[in-house]
């Protein structure tokens, strides 16, 4: 019996995917399976996958002929998958030894649907250990009771998928939104904290996350940044009432920084976002953005006048 598939989504990887299944391959174990999902690269990744066969025996590779975005590869490696647990590695991570070991067992012991974790995020030389937001530790907790209060960083702000180990019995609460090339963790971060039942923290920081990357979506200025609308249009169409001054909180924040961004955009891609930006703060409540800082309400506010 498989317990963990590691689902490993990648994109034109060659130069980092080997250090994501060297480390999945210094963590193996009989129970494990690793699922990789080549998203149409176009560069020697699907030659580097093919390169750690021999290190990683339970290694399953599919192949998109053509980009389907990081959302629906990660949807597809889960039904590729066969674990009671699974969890995400994004190609350009790595993991600690004994990583996984530690992962499952936090699990195992406290027996809830899924378990957060920190992670270790670095820019160059640099490492920085990044706490998830909830300050208790090693207790089993209701999900719902993370998202709140809205003016603080809450699990809901810490959407990172590969940050945990989930019940593979969650079903369709593990699937990302479909078409999202970007953002596609916000939706599903709060899916998961408003309908699963249980979870917990643990203090386990084996995960080193490269930030800042050249191709990363975050760096790239195309058609993909607008994903960050559809996004947030399903949150703020799906939570209720209680949660709409959180929501609104997390997107302004966001949105803010992605302002802060715009010079990355064409003219034409600006309008197109700015437009966008418009639409959307009109549903957000002003209380949202009454915590923000001076100068990121300020950048709003050339969007949207405040009343």
């Amino acid at each position: 019996m498989i317990t963990l598939s590691v689902v490993v989504a990648v994109r034109d990887g060659e130069e980092w995917v080997g250090d994501a299944l060297g480390s999945l391959a210094r963590n193996a174990d009989p129970g494990y399976e690793v699922v990789v999902v080549d998203d149409g690269s176009a560069d020697a990744t699907s030659e580097v996958i093919e390169d750690y066969r021999d290190l990683l025996p339970s290694l399953s590779v599919a192949r998109n002929s053509t980009p389907v975005g990081l959302a629906d590869a990660r949807n597809m490696g889960v039904r590729l998958s066969s674990g009671r647990y699974v969890t995400f590695l994004d190609a350009d991570d790595w993991l600690a030894p004994g990583y996984l070991t530690q992962l499952v067992a936090a699990i195992d012991g406290l027996r809830c649907d899924f378990v957060r974790v920190d992670h270790v995020q670095v820019e160059g030389r640099r490492r920085e250990t990044h706490r998830a937001p909830e300050a208790r530790r090693n207790r089993v907790l209701a999900p719902r009771d993370a998202i709140l209060p809205a003016d603080a960083k809450t699990m809901v702000d810490y959407p990172y998928a590969w940050a945990g180990i989930y019940r593979r019995d969650l079903g369709d609460l593990l699937a990302f939104p479909s078409g999202l090339h970007t953002a596609e963790d916000r939706p599903w971060i709060w899916r998961l904290h408003r309908l699963a039942s249980s979870f917990a923290v643990v203090s386990l920081s084996g995960l080193f996350y490269r930030r800042g990357m050249t191709g990363s979506l975050t760096q790239i200025g195309d058609e993909r940044q607008l994903h960050f609308f559809d996004a947030y249009e399903l949150i703020l169409d799906e939570v209720e009432p209680v949660y709409l001054p959180k929501a609104g909180r997390n997107l302004c924040a966001l949105l803010a920084h992605h302002v802060e961004l715009a010079d990355r955009f064409t003219p034409e891609l600006r309008q197109r976002f700015d437009e966008r930006a418009a639409r959307i703060l009109t549903r957000v409540p002003e209380e949202s953005w009454a915590s923000l800082e001076p100068d990121r309400r300020d950048l709003l506010r050339e969007l949207v006048p405040l009343s």
